[in-house]
């Protein structure tokens, strides 16, 4: 099969795509002819060499999630048939035509999404229904604070957050990502290019979501409400900070690290399945309250081309999702 290939560490020239074998179908799993594939931040900083693939995948061929149909089940597989729309998270190798995963880790592509949009859903709405709802515990009119708003997982967050009842406040260095992300549930937008979001919060928020990392984090303490929630995704600005830890003890505050990559089976299966019972039938174009989720695609690249979508993603000036496609 044909799969994208780092060839060492570095910029987008290391990426190739050559002939590697298919992988093996395991009992209880099935292989799922890859259609397409989202691009995350994950991906372009194994690129660099500096954030390995997890034991069990792939070293060299990168992509977090797919979209795509079923080839192949094992004995044990009672949930799907060949030919079933499918999508997923996994720990690396969805940019390949091929990708094995567990049955019960895998999720039916909501009616009317083509193979490229689905693919823009499952690392952005799995993560934020992971951080809002299983880590902050986010509550009808509580305050949220989404940093990158107009991210795959900052548009993906905005929604779940508007669709749980939920004030929406949300960061950018850009005034057009805030005024598109409007239409995603954003309520309250702050342009951090012109003012620091810790001067224009006004009351105080319960959540944060927070991509950023070290320097964001002392005004993330200073924004937050007494028993406010801090949720760290990842470190996009740095992960050193020199902070007063003092607001932790005085407001009872929670700080969470989350990481959803090398999380196994026994976290992911769970996860899935509450996603698939309360998240996914929200993409119902028909739901009769509210309005439905829609994955975020800004830009689709054929995967012959995936060195350029590496370039455009560095360059910070896209909104949502990035997908590369076979």
């Amino acid at each position: 099969m044909r799969a994208v290939i780092y060839e060492g560490a570095g910029g987008p020239e290391v990426i190739t795509i050559g002939e590697v074998p298919k992988p093996e179908v395991r009992p209880d799993h099935i292989r799922v002819r890859v259609h397409a594939a989202g691009l995350n931040r994950a991906d372009l900083i194994q690129r660099r060499g500096q954030y390995p693939a997890p034991h069990g995948w792939p070293a060299n061929i990168p992509g977090l999630e797919y979209a795509g149909e079923v080839e192949v089940v094992r004995p044990g597989v009672t949930r799907w048939k060949v030919g079933d729309r499918v999508m997923g998270l996994v720990g690396g190798g969805a940019q390949a035509e091929f990708v094995v995963v567990h049955q019960d880790e895998v999720l039916p592509i909501p009616a009317g999404l083509s193979y490229a949009e689905a693919a823009a859903i499952p690392e952005a709405f799995l993560t934020a229904y992971d951080a809002l709802v299983t880590r902050a515990r986010l509550q009808a009119n509580e305050r949220v604070l989404i940093h990158a708003v107009g991210s795959g997982v900052g548009t993906a967050a905005a929604q779940i957050a508007k669709h749980l009842g939920a004030t929406v406040l949300g960061t950018s260095r850009s005034g057009d990502k805030l005024a598109r992300a409007l239409v995603y549930g954003l309520d309250i937008g702050i342009d951090t290019s012109r003012t620091p979001f810790r001067d224009v919060v006004g009351e105080p928020v319960n959540v944060v979501l927070d991509v950023l990392g070290g320097p964001s984090f002392a005004d993330n303490l200073a924004v937050l409400a007494p028993r406010g929630r801090l949720i760290m995704l990842g470190f996009l600005a740095g992960s050193g900070t020199e902070a007063d830890l003092v607001p932790i003890l005085h407001k009872r505050l929670e700080v969470v690290g989350t990481v959803m990559r090398t999380r196994g089976l026994e976290e992911r299966i769970p996860l899935v399945r509450e996603f698939a019972a309360t998240i996914l039938p929200l993409f119902d174009p028909k739901m009769e309250r509210g309005a439905p989720l829609r994955p975020v695609l800004e830009r689709t690249y054929p995967m012959t081309q995936l060195a350029d979508a590496h370039r455009v993603m560095e360059g910070n000036a896209t909104f949502g999702k990035i997908v590369v496609v076979w």
